[in-house]
Protein backbone atom coordinates (compact mmCIF):
# COMPACT_ATOMS: atom_id res chain seq x y z
CA UNK A 1 0.00 0.00 0.00
CA UNK A 2 1.15 3.83 -0.82
CA UNK A 3 -0.28 6.72 0.14
CA UNK A 4 1.46 9.82 -1.76
CA UNK A 5 0.86 13.55 -0.67
CA UNK A 6 -0.28 15.52 -3.32
CA UNK A 7 -0.61 19.55 -3.89
CA UNK A 8 1.58 20.78 -1.18
CA UNK A 9 1.72 24.08 0.13
CA UNK A 10 4.84 25.08 0.38
CA UNK A 11 5.78 27.77 3.29
CA UNK A 12 9.20 28.85 2.96
CA UNK A 13 11.18 30.01 6.73
CA UNK A 14 14.47 31.18 6.93
CA UNK A 15 16.78 34.00 8.93
CA UNK A 16 17.09 37.33 6.58
CA UNK A 17 20.39 37.75 6.95
CA UNK A 18 23.21 38.91 9.29
CA UNK A 19 23.66 42.08 6.91
CA UNK A 20 20.55 43.41 7.76
CA UNK A 21 20.91 45.41 11.52
CA UNK A 22 17.85 44.57 13.33
CA UNK A 23 17.60 47.62 15.65
CA UNK A 24 18.31 50.14 12.65
CA UNK A 25 15.44 48.48 10.80
CA UNK A 26 13.10 48.67 13.83
CA UNK A 27 14.14 52.05 14.84
CA UNK A 28 13.13 53.13 11.30
CA UNK A 29 9.71 51.94 11.17
CA UNK A 30 9.45 53.03 13.95
CA UNK A 31 10.12 56.54 12.65
CA UNK A 32 7.93 56.67 9.59
CA UNK A 33 5.20 55.54 11.62
CA UNK A 34 5.20 58.52 13.69
CA UNK A 35 5.93 60.76 10.84
CA UNK A 36 3.14 59.15 8.14
CA UNK A 37 -0.09 61.13 8.79
CA UNK A 38 -1.22 59.62 5.58
CA UNK A 39 -0.84 56.73 6.88
CA UNK A 40 -2.28 57.14 10.40
CA UNK A 41 -5.26 58.60 8.82
CA UNK A 42 -6.30 55.59 6.55
CA UNK A 43 -5.57 53.58 9.76
CA UNK A 44 -8.07 55.36 11.70
CA UNK A 45 -10.61 55.88 8.74
CA UNK A 46 -10.57 52.01 8.15
CA UNK A 47 -10.16 50.95 11.85
CA UNK A 48 -7.09 49.12 11.44
CA UNK A 49 -5.77 48.48 14.46
CA UNK A 50 -1.84 50.43 15.15
CA UNK A 51 -0.06 51.42 11.89
CA UNK A 52 0.37 49.78 8.33
CA UNK A 53 1.92 51.66 5.61
CA UNK A 54 0.22 49.70 3.24
CA UNK A 55 -1.94 52.40 2.00
CA UNK A 56 0.20 55.41 2.30
CA UNK A 57 3.75 54.85 1.05
CA UNK A 58 5.45 52.99 -1.94
CA UNK A 59 8.72 54.30 -1.90
CA UNK A 60 10.43 53.07 1.33
CA UNK A 61 13.77 51.58 -0.16
CA UNK A 62 13.98 55.61 -1.25
CA UNK A 63 13.21 57.11 2.40
CA UNK A 64 15.54 54.92 4.59
CA UNK A 65 18.81 53.01 3.24
CA UNK A 66 17.96 49.62 5.63
CA UNK A 67 14.85 49.35 3.48
CA UNK A 68 16.78 49.57 -0.24
CA UNK A 69 19.41 46.94 1.60
CA UNK A 70 16.56 44.65 3.02
CA UNK A 71 15.03 44.87 -0.73
CA UNK A 72 18.04 43.21 -1.81
CA UNK A 73 18.11 40.41 0.89
CA UNK A 74 14.69 39.76 0.01
CA UNK A 75 15.14 39.46 -3.73
CA UNK A 76 17.65 36.68 -2.76
CA UNK A 77 15.20 34.75 -0.96
CA UNK A 78 12.20 34.90 -3.11
CA UNK A 79 15.00 33.51 -5.92
CA UNK A 80 15.56 30.67 -3.96
CA UNK A 81 11.72 29.96 -2.76
CA UNK A 82 10.86 30.70 -6.65
CA UNK A 83 13.73 27.37 -7.73
CA UNK A 84 12.23 25.30 -4.89
CA UNK A 85 8.69 26.05 -6.13
CA UNK A 86 10.00 24.85 -9.61
CA UNK A 87 8.44 27.88 -11.13
CA UNK A 88 9.26 28.51 -15.45
CA UNK A 89 9.39 32.13 -14.96
CA UNK A 90 10.65 32.38 -19.09
CA UNK A 91 12.29 35.99 -19.53
CA UNK A 92 9.95 37.27 -17.15
CA UNK A 93 11.65 38.38 -13.62
CA UNK A 94 9.74 38.13 -9.92
CA UNK A 95 9.90 41.66 -8.91
CA UNK A 96 9.39 43.53 -5.41
CA UNK A 97 5.61 45.09 -6.00
CA UNK A 98 5.07 46.37 -2.52
CA UNK A 99 6.81 46.63 0.41
CA UNK A 100 4.77 47.84 3.78
CA UNK A 101 5.25 47.87 7.78
CA UNK A 102 2.78 46.67 10.54
CA UNK A 103 2.64 47.78 13.86
CA UNK A 104 0.12 45.56 15.75
CA UNK A 105 -0.46 46.66 19.13
CA UNK A 106 -2.10 45.02 22.28
CA UNK A 107 -5.02 43.50 21.32
CA UNK A 108 -4.66 43.95 17.43
CA UNK A 109 -5.55 41.76 14.55
CA UNK A 110 -5.30 41.71 10.97
CA UNK A 111 -8.08 39.33 9.92
CA UNK A 112 -8.40 36.30 6.87
CA UNK A 113 -7.04 37.74 3.99
CA UNK A 114 -5.10 36.64 0.65
CA UNK A 115 -3.21 38.80 -1.81
CA UNK A 116 -4.76 38.01 -4.96
CA UNK A 117 -2.71 40.18 -7.76
CA UNK A 118 0.99 38.42 -6.55
CA UNK A 119 2.75 35.70 -6.94
CA UNK A 120 5.06 35.23 -3.56
CA UNK A 121 4.09 36.85 -0.55
CA UNK A 122 6.01 37.18 2.76
CA UNK A 123 6.40 39.01 5.79
CA UNK A 124 10.33 39.36 7.93
CA UNK A 125 9.52 40.08 11.60
CA UNK A 126 11.20 43.26 13.52
CA UNK A 127 9.98 42.94 17.13
CA UNK A 128 8.24 40.03 18.44
CA UNK A 129 7.53 40.44 22.10
CA UNK A 130 6.41 37.79 24.92
CA UNK A 131 2.95 36.61 23.77
CA UNK A 132 2.98 38.02 20.24
CA UNK A 133 0.60 36.30 18.05
CA UNK A 134 2.05 33.63 15.47
CA UNK A 135 1.17 34.08 12.14
CA UNK A 136 -1.87 31.50 10.71
CA UNK A 137 -1.77 29.93 7.48
CA UNK A 138 -5.39 28.21 6.80
CA UNK A 139 -5.95 24.94 3.86
CA UNK A 140 -6.84 26.07 0.77
CA UNK A 141 -9.02 23.24 0.16
CA UNK A 142 -10.80 24.50 3.51
CA UNK A 143 -14.31 25.52 1.98
CA UNK A 144 -14.63 22.03 -0.33
CA UNK A 145 -14.39 19.61 2.80
CA UNK A 146 -18.13 19.50 3.22
CA UNK A 147 -18.53 16.34 4.93
CA UNK A 148 -15.48 16.23 6.53
CA UNK A 149 -15.36 14.96 10.25
CA UNK A 150 -12.63 17.32 12.00
CA UNK A 151 -9.12 16.63 12.52
CA UNK A 152 -7.57 14.78 15.40
CA UNK A 153 -5.64 17.61 17.68
CA UNK A 154 -2.03 15.81 17.51
CA UNK A 155 -2.47 14.89 13.28
CA UNK A 156 0.26 15.64 10.51
CA UNK A 157 1.24 19.17 10.00
CA UNK A 158 0.51 18.51 6.56
CA UNK A 159 -3.27 17.61 7.52
CA UNK A 160 -4.53 20.08 9.42
CA UNK A 161 -7.22 23.03 8.67
CA UNK A 162 -4.97 25.61 10.19
CA UNK A 163 -0.92 25.94 10.88
CA UNK A 164 0.18 28.59 13.05
CA UNK A 165 3.83 29.44 13.28
CA UNK A 166 5.57 31.81 15.51
CA UNK A 167 8.49 33.54 13.96
CA UNK A 168 11.44 35.15 15.86
CA UNK A 169 13.01 38.73 14.94
CA UNK A 170 14.86 38.22 11.96
CA UNK A 171 13.01 35.36 10.00
CA UNK A 172 11.38 35.81 7.16
CA UNK A 173 8.63 33.70 5.57
CA UNK A 174 7.83 33.54 2.21
CA UNK A 175 4.36 31.69 0.68
CA UNK A 176 2.21 31.98 -2.82
CA UNK A 177 0.24 34.66 -2.48
CA UNK A 178 -3.44 32.44 -2.38
CA UNK A 179 -2.50 30.95 0.32
CA UNK A 180 -4.93 32.49 3.36
CA UNK A 181 -3.39 33.84 6.22
CA UNK A 182 -4.43 36.02 9.36
CA UNK A 183 -2.77 37.35 12.12
CA UNK A 184 -4.65 36.38 15.77
CA UNK A 185 -5.22 38.72 18.13
CA UNK A 186 -1.73 40.24 19.36
CA UNK A 187 -1.71 39.46 23.56
CA UNK A 188 1.49 40.89 23.90
CA UNK A 189 1.70 44.34 25.62
CA UNK A 190 4.40 45.55 23.88
CA UNK A 191 4.13 46.14 19.95
CA UNK A 192 4.50 43.30 17.29
CA UNK A 193 6.25 44.79 14.53
CA UNK A 194 6.71 43.38 10.73
CA UNK A 195 7.96 44.17 7.44
CA UNK A 196 5.12 42.76 4.68
CA UNK A 197 5.52 42.32 0.84
CA UNK A 198 4.62 40.87 -2.50
CA UNK A 199 6.56 39.92 -5.54
CA UNK A 200 4.68 39.89 -9.05
CA UNK A 201 5.37 38.57 -12.12
CA UNK A 202 6.72 40.18 -15.50
CA UNK A 203 8.02 43.59 -15.58
CA UNK A 204 6.51 46.36 -13.80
Amino acid sequence: MTTRHLFQTPLYQARLSDDIDAAELEASCLSIAEDDEAGQAWCEENGYPGYTSYASLTDLGWRFPIFEALTSVLDAHVAAFAAELDFDLGDKPLRLEDIWINILPEGGIHTSHIHPHSVISGTTYVAMPDGASAIKFEDPRLQMMMAAPPRKKDAREELRNFVYVAPEVGDVLLWESWLRHEVPMNMAEDERISVSFNYAWGEG
